[in-house]
């Protein structure tokens, strides 16, 4: 029997018992599949997918539509998961209502749960937009690859007092303009622990440590996936990159030497065909 899909009061009577949250990104259906039946309760279709999927050097390229295929396809593979779309750079920087639409093509194409823009301060009012539309909003703040040139790279935040106040403002105005979850990236978990406790929504952690409600990975990352860089918080489970290529360079090996295929993996005659098709084979060797 199915499980059935969490809804958001859920994680926030999670959040009040002290239960964590787990969840991953997710790029397709398979992946989608098997973090359902692992049992996690949240998937984001990260624009991480623009280094993961497509091998860009970051996530500022990644399109709207690339986002609503990928959501569409994870959707597919984990309908009873909470699924949250991230809306990719230039979404919703431009205007209230850019964010408004986009978000909402999120719900009405893909059929997701939520939506996650990066920000804090900078973008209350397209949070508040959003979640006035009915759009269920996470927040992003600390670390927020779409803007890492303006914090000097994809460098930890909130490392000194003063950066630290920057993030807690960032968690509390993100909070008050209506957002119902926050992932918070590559902070001290000291900063993580304080805003959790200051705020009555979610908290959720990429490389921020443990004193939260939650914890978020990038699925290529915890599968060993991805081999370009694995950041400092990563904590990788298996390494696929070293199976998968181990599996196809026996597979070039015997396609070489001879040894696949082999008559188990061929089709073979119907019985009774075989003096037909030696007929056949008679016929046009005449020609």
């Amino acid at each position: 029997m199915a499980r059935k899909k969490p809804m958001l009061h859920e994680f926030y009577k999670m959040k009040a018992e002290g239960q964590k949250i787990a969840w991953l990104t997710s790029y397709d259906f398979p992946t989608a599949q098997f973090a359902e039946a692992a049992g996690m309760e949240m998937i984001l279709v990260g624009d991480s997918m623009g280094m993961c999927v497509y091998g860009y050097e970051g996530t500022v390229p990644v399109t709207m539509d690339q986002c609503i295929v990928h959501c569409e396809a994870v959707r597919r593979g984990a309908p009873n998961t909470f699924v949250v779309g991230d809306m990719p750079f230039m979404s919703y920087q431009i205007s209230d209502e850019d964010a408004v639409r986009n978000a909402g093509r999120f719900l009405k194409e893909a059929n997701v749960d939520a939506i996650k823009l990066e920000g804090g301060v900078r973008v209350t009012s397209r949070i508040r937009a959003i979640v006035d539309a009915g759009i269920v909003g996470v927040g992003h703040i600390g670390l927020t690859p779409q803007s890492s040139g303006q914090l000097g790279g994809h460098k930890a935040q909130g490392r000194t007092a003063e950066s630290a106040k920057l993030v807690i403002e960032d968690a509390i105005a993100v909070e008050q303009a209506g957002a119902q979850m926050i992932l918070v990236e590559a902070v001290p978990p000291e900063v993580t622990a304080f805003i959790t406790k200051q705020l009555k929504i979610p908290v959720l952690s990429i490389g921020a440590g443990a004193e939260c409600d939650g914890q978020l990975l990038i699925v290529s990352d915890l599968i060993g996936q991805f081999t370009a860089f694995t950041p400092k918080f990563v904590k990788q489970y298996c390494n696929v990159a070293e199976v998968i290529t181990h599996a196809m360079r026996q597979y070039v090996e015997e396609v070489k030497n001879g040894s696949f295929p082999t008559d188990d993996h061929c089709y073979h005659m119907i019985k009774g065909e075989e003096g037909k098709f030696a007929d056949l084979m008679k016929q046009y060797q005449q020609f």
